[in-house]
């Protein structure tokens, strides 16, 4: 059945690009659509000892991207936006600044800033200042803050992936009428540690890229793509300018290989099923695909796969990749593509993939069969739908559909009542001898209780194990066997402050030591933030939704309204919502360098480990006879944009996550028996949060801290404030009808549950 409400439509209303094909929109498009490239020799890396040395790197004008409270994935970012913001006609003071959020996919953070860092740190001079530009929680943060919104933030690190989900997810968010609007879209800087990463898997080209081609590799680029994504409803009402409409998405998982796609192409083909049958369309009705086409063999070949299954039947579908002109911009990908799509949709032309000999052509219409792969020059035909398609390390992918007119959409969005029916937790309960704050103690026996093979386990970073053992636990617990019945059902959403920062770190740190061609290969491919949720899903044969989001401490808790909107979306039925971060010496380091760890009133005990909840909707629940410890009745995700370090002046924000969740429960704030609070030892924080509590509840609910237990473990403690109460609520002598947990990001993001005694 279809639904025609204005309020299921989502309107693309501001594009707003910069990469290497140019500073804004109408230059990246006319390059595109000429076949012109923006691959030339690396400038901003040392590439004189690599066998590659080919990039697509941003020229703008001195100081345009230089500030020094921002990294580059920072700057890129508010560059793009503005042009976005400004297109769409949104001007300051002209909208309901918390009712338009910022949604921003990015790869490995401020990768730039951590070079600046630890190399200043090599010659003695580095600041403590640069420590809060390496996360990637930092980016839609700064760019709330440089404009001014309040809506709902967040920060998707799916890699290849990210910037195609945060589209998904601002749509899902506006049809669900948490928002109006949002800045959407993608940002990653071309830096040393992608650059070496790629050149250690041996994964670069050592020309330009040539994807569908000769398939050799990838060239790297950077850049950032912003759409203004709104309802339609209140597009019209302000007199915006429509450019396309956004139908359906789909994500999904190979649960296969770390890096290497699956090569049948299952995971591929499942994101693009679901995003072409939740926009109503058929398989023939699709006119453009912006392929992934990222140039190595494995991809194209899986790529290619995928889509003569799906397509050959459509006679008039024309497929190119616009990264033979842009490169590889990795987080920023599938957003930059995604501006380009739809510019095609709107202008009726095609860019091509370039790079095309004419000995190559032959070949090409070979494997092309029925499909139009358009090499080397634009194509000019009339395009109703088009797909965009992103597929990332982790085996993580994504596709979403633009439409030229207004389609029927079906409503697969259901009331069904969500509970939790499983915990699973590692965590650290006893401080260290040397005083660096708390540590999960992990054994054999941990990951031999679920079958976890030796050969296995050692190809994870700390952040996964924490990750895995716990998601495992949690599957457990909830009495789930993963099979082909169910892999397809089960989604997975991440929650993480810094996620696998010491990798990162000590990826950097060997890069600077020892030069750009000395990488490591087995060490890159765990520097992702999602490649936690890629192991999870490989080990427990997960194949449904499953992304990372990177928003401070209360990632954590929003990891779980996350879940529960995809459930509530029917795109699932069980999800596994997480919080992971770790404490090991590199993070304690840091914090220390802050002043975190300081014993006085800014100091916390730093913990570490990972919480991990079954979400289940009643019918699934019901089905297999589950234990419902609790029901899921209120969640809400909020912001007061403040600067990235600081919650100062960031109260309304939490006032408002508390009494949203409450509407969202049909309650009101009076009716909470109990709260999990998020103070941390933090006096400005603990202060605020008492403030806020003691002006909102005049009953005066008991106040419960989980950290006095494991100490500040980031989003796994904001996580297991609700897990926690979901324990208490389970107990058959409990007191408590409702039970309340919020959590606080810097930046000023926070979300909030409210749990109802099953």
């Amino acid at each position: 059945m279809h639904n025609m409400a204005n309020s299921r439509r989502c309107v693309v209303t501001g594009l707003g690009l910069i990469c290497a094909l140019g500073e804004n929109t109408d230059q990246c498009w006319s390059a595109a659509i000429n076949g012109v490239t923006g691959i030339r020799e690396v400038k901003s890396v040392d590439a004189s000892e690599c066998y590659a040395n080919m990039g697509a790197e941003v020229s703008a004008p001195n100081g345009e991207l230089s500030h020094e409270d921002y990294d580059r994935a920072s700057l890129l970012c508010i560059k793009a936006a503005g042009e976005a913001l400004a297109d769409a006609g949104y001007t300051k003071n002209s909208f309901d600044d918390k009712r338009i959020g910022v949604i921003v996919g990015n790869c490995v953070g401020g990768a730039a800033s951590i070079d600046v860092y630890y190399t200043d740190k090599k010659n003695g001079c580095e600041k403590a200042s640069d420590i809060l530009k390496m996360p990637a929680a930092a980016i839609a943060n700064n760019v709330a803050m440089h404009f001014g919104l309040n809506g709902a933030t967040a920060n998707i690190v799916n890699a290849c992936a990210a910037g195609t989900m945060s589209l998904a997810y601002a749509c899902d968010l506006i049809r669900s009428g948490k928002a109006d609007a949002f800045v959407a879209g993608g940002s990653d800087s071309f830096t040393s540690l992608a650059f070496a990463g790629f050149h250690a898997l041996h994964a670069l080209a050592a020309g330009p890229c040539s994807p569908f081609n000769q398939s050799n590799g990838i060239t790297l680029g950077e850049g950032a793509g912003i759409l203004i994504v709104e309802s339609y409803e209140h597009a019209v009402k302000r007199g915006a300018k429509i450019y396309c409409e956004i139908l359906g998405s789909g994500v999904s998982s190979d649960a296969h290989h770390i890096t290497a796609p699956r090569p049948d192409g299952e995971g591929q083909m499942s994101a693009i099923k679901r995003a072409v049958k939740n926009s109503g369309l058929s398989f023939t009705d699709i006119d453009y695909i912006n392929a992934h086409g990222t140039g190595t063999a494995k991809n194209d070949e899986a790529e290619f796969l995928s889509l003569h299954t799906l397509f050959d039947g459509n006679d008039h579908v024309s497929v190119s990749s616009t990264k033979s002109m842009t490169g590889h911009c990795l987080g920023a990908a599938g957003s930059i593509e995604a501006v380009l799509t739809v510019k095609a949709v709107c202008e009726d032309t095609l860019p091509p993939t370039i790079g095309y000999a004419d000995e190559h052509l032959d070949t090409l219409k070979e494997k092309a069969g029925d499909i139009d792969f358009i090499a080397n020059t634009k194509r000019e035909k009339k395009v109703n739908y088009a797909v965009s398609n992103s597929f990332a390390f982790g085996g993580n992918n994504a596709s979403i559909v633009f439409a030229k007119n207004e389609h029927a959409i079906p409503d697969s969005t259901n009331k069904l009542r969500i509970y939790i029916t499983g915990i699973g937790e590692l965590c650290g309960t006893a401080e260290t001898e040397d005083g660096k704050g708390m540590r999960a103690d992990i054994t054999s026996d941990d990951y031999k209780e679920h079958g976890i093979k030796m050969a296995f386990y050692r190809k994870l970073d700390r952040f996964s194990q924490l990750q895995l053992i716990s998601g495992m636990r949690a599957l457990a617990d909830a009495n789930i066997t993963v099979d082909e019945t169910n892999e397809n059902d089960i989604g997975i959403i991440i929650g993480t402050a810094d996620g696998p920062l010491t990798e990162i770190v000590n990826f950097q740190k060997t890069v600077i030591e020892n030069g750009t061609a000395n990488g490591s290969a087995f060490s890159f491919p765990n520097t992702v933030y999602n490649a936690a949720g890629g192991y999870f899903s490989i080990f427990a044969g997960i194949k449904g939704y499953n992304v990372t989001v990177a928003n401070g401490i209360q990632a954590g808790i929003q990891s779980i309204c996350y879940a529960a909107d995809v459930i509530h979306n029917g795109e699932e039925s069980i999800m596994v919502a997480t919080g992971t971060d770790e404490n090991t010496d590199v993070t304690y380091e840091l914090y220390e360098k802050l002043g975190y760890t300081a014993k006085d009133d800014k100091g916390f005990t730093l913990g570490e480990g990972s919480v991990s909840l079954i979400l289940e909707s009643e019918e699934s629940a019901n089905k297999r006879g589950a234990k419902k410890l609790c029901e899921i009745v209120g969640t809400s995700m909020t912001h007061k944009a403040v600067e990235f370090g600081s919650l100062i002046g960031s109260e309304d924000a939490l006032k408002r996550a508390v009494t949203e969740a409450c509407a969202e429960a049909g309650i009101s704030v009076g009716d909470i028996d109990a709260v999990c609070g998020f103070a941390n030892g933090n006096k400005a924080l603990d202060d605020m949060e008492a403030a806020v509590y003691s002006e909102l509840f005049a009953n005066k609910p008991v106040i419960i801290n989980v950290r006095n237990d494991i100490g500040e473990a980031r989003a796994a403690a904001a996580t297991k404030q609700v897990a926690h109460a979901a324990e208490l609520l389970g107990e058959a002598d409990c007191k408590y009808t409702y039970i309340l947990a919020a959590a606080a990001g810097v930046g000023g993001s926070y979300s909030a549950v409210v749990l109802k005694k099953a």
